[in-house]
């Protein structure tokens, strides 16, 4: 039996999941998102959504970085 809620299709190609790595990395919400979005792109449906979903997490964490950094230099 499939368990669609914490084990979809999606999330259980390879060695490890997704979330695994992320957590093993202590990624901040932000990357995390990003590596979760491109490591299931390929196992998704719509992959170019999920590679735009990626990209806009990134911008978003690059303008919060960018924004501390600016705030500093006050």
């Amino acid at each position: 039996m499939t368990d669609n809620i914490n084990h979809p299709k999606h999330y259980t190609f390879g060695e490890i999941e997704v979330i695994d790595a992320i957590e093993d990395w202590r990624l901040p919400y932000h990357l995390g998102n990003v590596v979760k979005y491109v490591a299931r792109a390929e196992h998704k449906e719509n992959k170019i959504q999920d590679l735009k979903k990626a990209r806009w997490y990134l911008d978003r964490y690059i303008a919060k970085i960018e924004t501390e950094a600016n705030h500093g230099q006050d």
